[in-house]
């Protein structure tokens, strides 16, 4: 069956930054409407709740503005005011529909930039040029400008030239609001020497490392070298220095999640021990030390948990553990206050029920999913906790993705 053509009434958007419309055969999610608009759309046929994108739109929106059309800003079709409008409605309706509860959600905090805000990208390298990984179709997107990256990244895009990057499939970069320097990750397989020509090319354009890693499946696990430079560049999020690199994990968006690792502090409160599960380099942990005779972060990354223990050490603060451990593992700590920051999947079965055994009276839930955050939320409230204060924050302005900072007590 081919693609059919459409009008449709567009009543709300929902997750995904979908527009969700309603015709004879049930719900379409349509692609790059809003809510009120009146739109003809392409429908792909299939089972489940149909798909589509706009092709007109008939009736505009007030909020809709001219933005890019890229993969990677599904919302810069709304302003800016909208688009935090629309993510508090994200996070109301999971709480509603998934949680099955009715709490008041706070604005959402906004970024202090609504573009050029990320400090780390990763792109194909092909024959055209660099294009991007997120992509809706099969074939990849090549770009000249990114409207999301930082400009410091912009620049050293602008010296390059794929072809001598050969042989590498992709690269990674990562940028530093605090100083400005930038190193990359090309990625690839062989042997360092082999990219030792794409690595002058780099570093000839301004980065000031850079580090081989080898194709995986999971991102950056099968290994990373340094081939030339530096191999980590300083970051400030919120009251903390730490060191980020091109292949380790740490939020993209430093000046945002700096006011949201604040927040969470002040739900923590103080206490004798805090733990800060799925902590990574310790960048929360290190908002939570001042309040707090001790503090533990638990992760899985070795390489993280390495670059925290330097962070610490340079910082002078004495009172942070870190140890490697599954954050379902950690009952034997004794914290009264529990910090978790889990990935998208949210906390397991195992992870929620260390939870609710231990000694802690208070939990500071981040999340980076209103669907699996709203899951988790609700079977702590039938275990008898009781939900406070959720707050949006906005990591990744024009796209549809939101952060919550929320806080249960029991």
């Amino acid at each position: 069956m081919s693609e059919s053509l459409v009008t449709l009434e567009i009543e709300k958007l929902v997750a995904g930054g979908f527009g969700l419309a309603r015709d004879d055969a049930g719900v379409v999610l349509v692609r790059g409407a809003l809510p009120g608009e009146r739109v003809t759309a392409t429908i792909k046929p299939g089972k489940g709740v149909r798909q589509g994108t706009v092709v007109e739109v008939l009736r505009r929106s007030p909020d809709r503005v001219d933005g890019p059309d890229l993969p990677t800003a599904d919302l810069g079709h709304a302003t800016y005011e909208a688009q935090l409008m629309y993510k508090r409605g994200f996070v109301e309706e999971a709480l509603t529909r998934i949680a099955k509860i009715r709490h008041e959600v706070e604005e959402t905090v906004a970024s202090p930039s609504a573009w050029n805000y990320r400090n780390t990208a990763q792109y194909l390298i092909t024959p055209g040029g660099f294009a991007y990984r997120e992509r809706r179709g099969n074939d990849p997107l090549v770009f000249g400008k990114d409207p999301l990256v930082m400009p410091e990244i912009q620049a050293i895009l602008e010296k390059l030239d794929a072809e001598r990057l050969d042989p590498a499939t992709e690269i990674a970069f990562r940028a530093s609001q605090l100083t400005g320097e930038v190193v990359a990750a090309i990625i690839g397989s062989g042997e360092p020497r082999q990219y030792l020509r794409a690595s002058d090319h780099l570093m000839d354009a301004g980065v000031v490392g850079v580090s081989l890693a080898e194709p995986a499946g999971k991102r950056f696990s099968a290994g990373v070298r340094l081939i030339a430079g530096e191999g980590e560049i300083r970051e400030r999020f919120g009251n903390v220095e730490v060191s980020v690199s091109a292949v380790g994990f740490a939020q993209v968006n430093p000046q945002a999640a700096g006011l949201a690792y604040i927040h969470a502090a002040e739900l923590a409160g103080r206490g004798d021990h805090a733990a800060d599960l799925y902590g990574g380099a310790g960048a929360i942990a290190r908002h939570l030390a001042p309040n707090f005779r001790r503090v533990t972060v638990l992760d899985t990354s070795k390489e993280a948990l390495d670059r925290g223990r330097q962070d610490v050490r340079e910082s002078g603060q004495k009172n942070i553990t870190y140890r490697h451990g599954d954050a379902a593992r950690f009952s034997e700590m004794g914290a009264d206050v529990i910090v978790v920051d889990p990935p998208r999947a949210g906390l397991d079965e195992a992870a929620r029920q260390h939870i609710q055994h231990s000694t802690a009276d208070r939990l500071v839930y981040i999340s980076c999913d209103p669907a699996t955050w709203a899951r988790d939320v609700g079977e702590l409230a039938r275990y008898g906790w009781k939900l406070g204060t959720v707050t949006p924050h906005d990591f990744y302005p024009q796209t549809s993705h939101v952060e919550i900072v929320s806080v249960l007590e029991r």
